[in-house]
């Protein structure tokens, strides 16, 4: 894998992709025998950008400053 660091940052995203993001996680951890779920949703939303950001090759992305927006 190659070598990252983790920022935290505020990004928008719509309704939607949270629930199904929310919605898959819970289905994948299940629940415990009180029925309760244990997964950290928006560390789920993290691991899927830092996936979605390697596969899409984010960093020649980011080395194009036409793609910055402009003030």
């Amino acid at each position: 894998m190659t070598d990252t660091i983790k920022i935290h940052v505020n990004i928008e995203l719509t309704p939607t992709a949270l629930q199904a993001v929310v919605d898959n996680a819970k289905k994948i951890a299940g629940t415990d025998q009180r029925g309760v779920y244990k997964v950290d949703t928006a560390e789920k939303v993290s691991e899927m950008i830092t996936r979605f950001l390697l596969e899409k090759d984010f960093e020649t992305y980011a080395k194009d400053i036409g793609n910055y927006p402009q003030e």
